[in-house]
């Protein structure tokens, strides 16, 4: 900065004539005030600043040096690489859980605590009086989520409970002598319009009750079940139930197998035939004004649960597995590349734990993803056996439909009375609230859990004995098992049957798992509790796909799938295992899991791509399983873009549009015209042909599931479904359906873009934005917003992609909402040659430089190494923390 003094104005010339304007000269008294104000404000910006910078350095663990650790047998060593990621090594496994829980809380404790008081019902007790906060507490307090995690901790193993309890220990370590703003930047920000107290003291139940909400996004098909029911009012053209279902399962069309296959043949696998029972179904209740109104405030209640996991039509995972025959080294290589919610911070949190010898003491070594909150690794490999996970998608939720009369319901001719119980939900800053919980035998009544949505209350029929509709949920995960159990099972899994013995331990959520091993073997076991139900005779299908009815107990579940019986294949003849969400068995074979299945698109263009390489002689590497998960062609495009072409258009402007779509290759990179067009298209489409036909909250996503719908309607051109309901007096076709999409699409994108088809680009509209998942929302002020949010990343891929970075057509907008959690690569050959990489980083404090360090390479398809070995991790490591008893 110079010190000279500025110069003086130029002259400026006056008319002599002009008598001269007096001088106005301030005071000094004013300039005293002037210059003292300018002091104070910028003594206030310093002040804010500086406090500003203080308050989000001060949670910053230290990641070097020495702590104790109360509790610990022997000293612990903590090592951190390039990316943060912490690799832990201990003596004893409870040593190795201790300083675990200890390093998480480190990281990710605001993450922890605020994912602890959403599992419990407990969420207006962080943020306040929120209106959404505390409708989620009522839904989730009427799921009964924790005291259904207070009833597992009785039949878990003992060794579970005592790794649960060491981890706890190793937080409430953590914990100790922490005030909240040493713990969080985001405890400081809530105590502007909060009060902030000491976070009490973390609980093995905490732990536990995270695998409910993991179990709850991960749940299956009850948007379908729903959207059934829903769609049957609009959708319904006669008095025969039996005719109406058929025109509402147009929607829902079955898996297409002869052009994706499931990931088991049935040369795989033996059916089990199902019982058949003759029995009174929903019949004419159907489509009545009293059961539609309880449908819809179930629904409207079970979206009040906050989305923690990913769910929605763009959920799902990749995962694959090539052996030995195939590769490069000779030995097995395994990809996986869960596709759930995006948010800052990332939900995995990466993870090395290692034991310096196997001793009976000290039995894990092992590396991946796991849950800030839960002990273990969730996806990952330990020395001998690597394993990835996909979301299968079976049916583990019925909605029963019950006729309530007060404070009993109707059951095989009997009125049972409701177990009712109360629950308070302490409002931070606000009245206590006590809601009441209403439940039947098949589970709480979901359509009662928010009164101000105002459930049904009129009869099903005329004669009020029968009395009002209300919605009962039945979900495996309410009834206690054993998940947490599997967990290490998993870690310490060195063969197939290792992995069997551990997916029967593997309740909920049902998960495909493919694996492979350091000896040379791949395989896939399908785990989960799936419930059995009868074949009951009727109009509307007694298979789960539709709502049962709950007043006749030949409805009722009878019981699981043995864990025997469940899908599983080792070594392959074709030496190929893929598990994209597609359907795992061929119908009509083997346990039913369900009827809705993505529509395996990815699955078949994974095994495709493989299969090229594998025809062209080609050995498959780590590199080749990494270019895989970033494939980005369209199935969608391909499907549709020659039906688009064939639409006459008549105005040139519009016409340029669809050109693009003649030289498309049917990639959609950030910087494709062509991808962008198209997916206005789509979207349009979906609007155009949809939207009238179906409820609100079943108004098309853009998924698999409608790329089926609509191909079996490209050869019906006045199938009535393309038909806009609310133009009375006229009858649109396919034809006309299209081309207006093509138009439609084509002016949006002027608008929003270019008139230019030139400057348009895929990623310019196809963004993510991250977003914390309590100061993230759109009324937080920018300047808080900013530290908690990185900014918007163009990317390319889309829903049903192999690169599946998912957007939802009924949003009306392309802004990306779910996508690849991580992506991982496992070379069974050398685990040191293993990659990976997560969405934003390992700490969850804003402040530090690995929050959102990983992003960059993320949305570009880089990759990291990943270290396991001690040399390895000896070598990467960039911070050493010794934790000593």
């Amino acid at each position: 900065m110079s010190d000279s003094v500025p110069s003086p104005e130029p002259a400026v010339d006056v008319d002599a004539s002009e008598p001269p304007a007096p001088i106005r000269r301030t005071s000094p008294v004013t300039r005293r005030i002037v210059a003292a104000i300018a002091i104070l404000l910028v003594l206030a910006l310093v002040v804010v600043t500086v406090f500003a910078v203080v308050s989000l350095r001060r949670p910053l663990p230290d990641v070097n040096g020495e702590v104790n650790l109360p509790g610990l047998s022997e000293s612990v060593t903590v090592t951190r690489d390039a990316q943060g990621v912490p690799d832990i090594t201990a003596q004893t496994d409870l040593d190795l859980f201790r300083a675990q829980g200890y390093v998480h809380a480190q990281d990710r404790f605001f993450e922890m605590d605020y994912r602890r008081h959403v599992t419990s019902g407990r969420m207006a007790e962080l943020v306040g009086n929120v209106p959404s906060a505390i409708q989620a507490d009522t839904v989730t307090r009427t799921f009964g989520w924790r005291a259904v995690a207070e009833q597992e901790w009785d039949l878990l193993a003992d060794d579970t409970k005592t790794y649960l309890q060491a981890y706890a220990d190793g937080v409430n370590a953590y914990l100790d002598e922490r005030d909240p703003g040493e713990l969080a930047v985001e405890y400081t920000v809530l105590g502007q319009s909060v009060t902030v107290e000491d976070p009490e003291r973390w609980d093995p139940i905490d732990s536990v009750a995270w695998l409910k909400a993991m179990a709850w996004d991960l749940r299956g098909n009850y948007d379908d079940e729903l959207g059934r029911a829903l769609a049957y009012t609009t959708l319904g053209t006669s008095d025969n139930v039996e005719n109406n279902v058929a025109v509402v399962e147009e929607l829902f069309p079955a898996y297409p197998e002869e052009t994706n296959q499931p990931i088991l043949t049935a040369d795989e696998i033996s059916g089990t035939p199902a019982a058949t029972v003759s029995a009174e179904g929903l019949g004419d209740d159907l489509g009545t004004e009293g059961l539609d109104a309880a449908i819809a405030s179930a629904e409207a209640a079970l979206d009040a649960v906050p989305v923690l996991v990913g769910r929605g039509d763009a959920s799902g995972s990749n995962s694959w597995v090539v052996s030995g025959e195939h590769t490069e080294s000779g030995m097995p290589l395994l990809a996986n590349d869960p596709h759930l919610a995006l948010g800052a911070p990332s939900i995995w949190s990466q993870i090395g734990l290692h034991c310096a010898e196997q001793t009976p003491d000290c039995t894990f070594d092992v590396s991946g993803f796991s849950f800030a909150g839960f002990p273990g690794v969730i996806i990952g490999h330990n020395g001998d056996l690597a394993w990835g996970l996909t979301n299968m998608g079976a049916d583990v939720t019925d909605f029963f439909v019950e006729r309530v009369r007060s404070d009993t319901y109707l059951r095989d001719g009997e009125w049972e009375p409701i177990d009712v119980r109360k629950e308070t939900i302490v409002v931070n800053g606000g009245d206590d609230l006590v809601i009441e919980v209403r439940s039947t035998v098949h589970g709480p009544l979901m359509s009662d859990a928010l009164p101000e949505l105002e459930s049904a209350t009129s009869t099903p029929h005329d004669d009020l004995r029968l009395g009002s509709y209300s919605v009962a949920l039945q979900w495996t995960a309410l009834t206690p098992g054993n998940t947490a159990d599997a967990i290490f099972a998993f870690d310490r899994a060195q063969d197939a049957d290792d992995i069997r013995d551990a997916a029967a331990l593997f309740e909920v959520p049902a998960q495909n798992i493919v694996f492979a091993t350091t000896d040379g073997h791949i395989g896939y076991q399908a785990p989960g509790s799936i419930p059995v139900r009868n074949d009951v005779d009727g109009a509307v299908p007694s298979d789960g796909s539709w709502p049962r009815p709950g007043w006749d107990s030949d409805y009722d579940w009878q019981g699981y799938v043995d864990s025997d019986d469940m899908p599983s294949v080792l070594d392959p003849e074709d030496g190929i295992i893929v598990a994209a969400n597609q359907a795992v068995l061929p119908a009509g074979v083997g346990p039913f899991l369900t009827n809705d299945w993505a529509y395996g698109y990815r699955s078949e263009r994974i095994r495709t791509l493989l299969q090229n390489e594998i025809d062209a002689g080609r050995q498959i590497d780590t590199a080749t399983m990494s270019e895989i998960q970033l494939d980005d062609w369209s199935a969608f495009g391909a499907t549709l873009v020659p039906v688009l072409l064939e639409q006459e258009l008549d105005d040139d402007f519009v016409d340029d549009g669809q050109e693009l779509l003649a030289d498309w290759d049917f990639h959609t990179g950030t910087d494709s015209a062509a991808a962008a067009y198209f997916n206005a298209v789509w979207s349009d489409v979906l609007e155009l042909a949809f939207w009238d036909d179906v409820p609100p909250s079943m108004r098309p996503s853009g998924g698999s599931q409608w790329l089926q719908v609509v191909i079996g309607l490209l050869d019906d051109p006045t199938n009535p479904l393309w038909d806009d309901r609310t133009t009375l007096g006229v009858v649109e076709t396919r034809d006309e359906v299209l081309s207006q999409s093509l138009e439609n699409a084509r002016l949006e994108l002027t608008s929003e873009l270019s008139k230019r088809t030139d400057d348009w680009e895929w990623g310019k509209v196809h963004q993510l934005r991250l977003q914390h998942p309590v100061l993230g929302g759109e009324d937080i002020p920018g300047v808080i917003s900013g530290v908690f949010n990185p900014g918007a990343v163009e990317l390319p891929g889309g829903t049903s992609i192999v690169n599946a970075i998912g957007w939802d057509a009924s949003a009306g907008s392309f802004d990306v909402t779910t996508g690849p959690s991580m992506r991982m690569v496992v070379d069974l050959d050398d685990l040191d040659r293993s990659t990976w990489v997560t969405v934003t980083g390992t700490s969850g404090h804003p402040a530090s430089s690995h929050y959102d360090d990983q992003l960059d390479a993320w949305a570009t398809g880089e990759t990291f190494a990943w270290p396991f070995s001690a040399e390895a991790r000896d070598e990467s490591a960039e911070d050493t923390l010794v934790l000593r008893p």
